[in-house]
């Protein structure tokens, strides 16, 4: 019975003190969640990723100098063509994912996600040439990505 509760003891001071410890802090991104539109009409765009292709919203890691929306904005031009369009002011929510990082190891990632309107598209930009970008609905949009708080967000626009 002694050793059941020093295994227990042993338990909890693991999980409350050491993984804790242990564990990598998340770093911080930035991203955009691109739409137009209104009601049933509304669509939001999607970028694949550089590495593997995948869908993804624009978002990258927070420039000196600007705010974290405006940092929205500057990757949703980088990354998807968008052009005088505005960011809301405070993030619409987040989502956390796992980056890879070229070694093969993986760092945890907490996303703010602001709302951007699109007003203007340019069919050239910095990485158009690494991207394909496509508008879909937001119940396509859940589908498309892999992230399960992201999914979430575009089901509660």
């Amino acid at each position: 019975m002694g050793s059941l509760n020093m295994s227990n003891g042993f338990q909890r001071v693991w999980d409350n003190v050491l993984a804790p410890l242990l564990r990598r802090p998340k770093r911080l991104q930035v991203a955009a969640l691109c739409h137009r539109g209104d009601g049933d009409t509304r669509e939001f765009l999607l970028v694949t990723s550089r590495d593997t292709g995948r869908w993804i919203i624009p978002k990258g890691w927070p420039i000196r100098g600007l705010k974290s929306n405006e940092t929205a904005l500057r990757e949703a031009w980088e990354e998807a063509g968008v052009r005088n369009s505005r960011a809301s002011k405070d993030p619409i929510g987040t989502y956390s994912y796992e980056k890879r990082q070229p070694a093969g190891w993986a760092m945890p990632v907490e996303t703010l996600v602001y709302s951007v309107a699109v007003e203007d598209l340019s069919e050239e930009f910095p990485e158009a040439h690494e991207r394909s970008r496509k508008w879909v609905k937001a119940d396509d949009a859940a589908q498309m990505v892999n992230e399960a708080e992201l999914k979430s967000i575009f089901l509660e626009q």
